[in-house]
C-alpha cells in the first residue's frame, strides 16, 4: 500500500492477530494496545478488516452483541478530531474445510455469521463498504494455509484498497433527493435500495455510498438480486444499480416504451447519458431490443448467459433446454400485435449475434 501511494500518504498498520470484533472475547480488538495506536493516530482514512475471527464457532455466543459492537468501533473513529473516512472491508474467502473445530475459520461461517452482519452494519451507519470475499473465493494459490494471504494475496487486497483511496468522487449528489416518486428504502448487500411505482411498474434503484464522477449507472434487465457480485462490486465503485420490471414483455415494443419513459426518468434525476445494460438469462432479449432501438444511450453491454432467440426459449428448439411452447406462441402472437417493424428487425438481429 505505502509503496502504491507514494509518499504523499502514510499507510499504518494497527492490525492485530487473531483478534475479534466482539468485546468480552479473550482477544478482543478493544482490549489491544494497537486499538489505541489507531486512535492515536489522527487517521484521515480508517479500513477497518474485522470479524473473520469472530466466526469460529467459539465465539458463537457473541453473535447477538457483533452488530452493536462493531457500530461503537465505527463511531469512535468517526468522532476523532480528525473527522476520518471510515471504510468497511469484508472478510476474504476460507479454504479450511475443517468445520467441526471450535477454532476454525471456515467460509461457511463468515457467509452465514458474519458478512450480513457487517453489511447490515453498513447500512444502519451508512459506511463504505468493500466485499473483498469474491476476489478470493476461486483462488486457493492466494493463501499460505488455506486462511492467510501470501504476499500475493495481499497485494490484491492492497490494490483493492489502493483503489478506493485514490478514487474521485461526484460531491454532494443524491439521486433519492431527486426523485418524486414515492419510495420505500430497504438494504440491498449493505446499499440504500429505493422500491416505487414508475409508469405502473416495479422499480427499484441502489444508490452507492460515494457517487463516481460522471454519475454512471447499470440498467439490470431480469432476476434481481441473483447472483449480484458484479451490482456490488460496481456499486463499491460509484456506479447506481437499477431496475425497471417489464417482466414477461420480451423486449417487445411496450417493454421498449416503458423503458424509454424509466430512462428519461433516470435522466431526469441526474444520472449519465449512457448506462450499462446487465443482460443475464432472458434479460437479453429485452437489452438488446432497447440498446438497437437507443444505441446512442448506451456504454455497452454485459450479457450473462442470455437469451437471444425466443425459439431456444421459451421455444425449447435448442439441445438441453427445456422450453414452453405454448408461452412462445403468446410471446410471438404479442410480437406481432405490438412491435413495429424495427422490433421484429432486432429479434432476428438478436438471433443472429446469438
Amino acid at each position: 500500500m505505502q509503496n502504491m501511494l507514494g509518499d504523499k500518504y502514510e499507510v499504518m498498520n494497527f492490525g492485530r492477530s487473531g483478534a475479534t470484533l466482539a468485546k468480552g472475547t479473550n482477544n478482543s480488538y478493544w482490549d489491544s494496545k494497537e486499538y489505541l495506536q489507531a486512535l492515536s493516530s489522527r487517521p484521515d482514512i480508517v479500513f477497518i478488516k474485522l470479524g473473520t475471527n469472530d466466526s469460529k464457532a467459539q465465539y458463537a455466543s457473541f453473535y447477538n452483541q457483533f452488530e452493536a459492537d462493531y457500530k461503537e468501533m465505527i463511531n469512535s473513529f468517526k468522532s476523532l478530531p480528525s473527522k476520518p473516512r471510515v471504510v468497511l472491508l469484508l472478510p476474504i474467502a476460507s479454504f479450511i474445510t475443517d468445520t467441526g473445530a471450535a477454532n476454525a475459520i471456515v467460509s461457511a461461517s463468515l457467509l452465514k455469521n458474519i458478512i450480513p452482519r457487517i453489511q447490515k452494519v453498513a447500512y444502519g451507519e451508512k459506511t463504505e463498504l468493500i466485499d473483498l470475499f469474491p476476489l478470493f473465493v476461486d483462488k486457493p494459490g492466494l493463501y499460505t494455509d488455506k486462511i492467510h494471504p501470501s504476499s500475493i494475496g495481499a497485494t490484491v487486497i492492497a490494490r483493492r484498497v489502493y483503489e478506493a483511496v485514490k478514487s474521485t468522487p461526484e460531491k454532494e449528489f443524491n439521486l433519492f433527493s431527486n426523485m418524486k416518486e414515492q419510495v420505500t428504502i430497504s438494504p440491498f448487500n449493505g446499499f440504500d435500495c429505493a422500491d416505487f411505482k414508475y409508469a405502473g411498474r416495479d422499480c427499484k434503484v441502489v444508490k452507492p455510498r460515494v457517487v463516481a464522477k460522471g454519475r454512471p449507472w447499470v440498467w439490470r434487465a431480469r432476476f434481481w438480486g441473483h447472483e449480484p457480485q458484479a451490482d456490488i462490486s460496481l456499486l463499491e465503485r460509484g456506479f447506481h444499480i437499477v431496475y425497471c420490471d417489464v417482466a414477461e414483455l420480451f423486449g417487445n415494443s411496450e417493454a421498449i416504451n416503458i423503458w424509454n419513459k424509466f430512462y428519461s426518468l433516470m435522466r431526469r434525476c441526474g444520472l449519465s447519458k449512457k448506462v450499462a445494460l446487465e443482460a443475464m438469462s432472458r434479460g437479453g432479449v429485452y437489452v438488446y431490443n432497447w440498446a438497437l432501438a437507443n444505441p446512442g444511450k448506451v456504454a455497452c453491454i454485459y450479457a450473462d448467459a442470455p437469451v437471444l432467440d425466443l425459439k431456444s426459449w421459451p421455444g425449447g428448439k435448442k439441445i438441453r433446454v427445456q422450453g414452453n411452447p405454448g408461452k412462445l406462441s403468446k410471446r410471438l402472437s404479442s410480437y406481432r400485435r405490438t412491435s413495429p417493424p424495427f422490433q421484429r428487425k432486432s429479434v432476428r438481429s438478436c438471433r443472429a449475434n446469438s
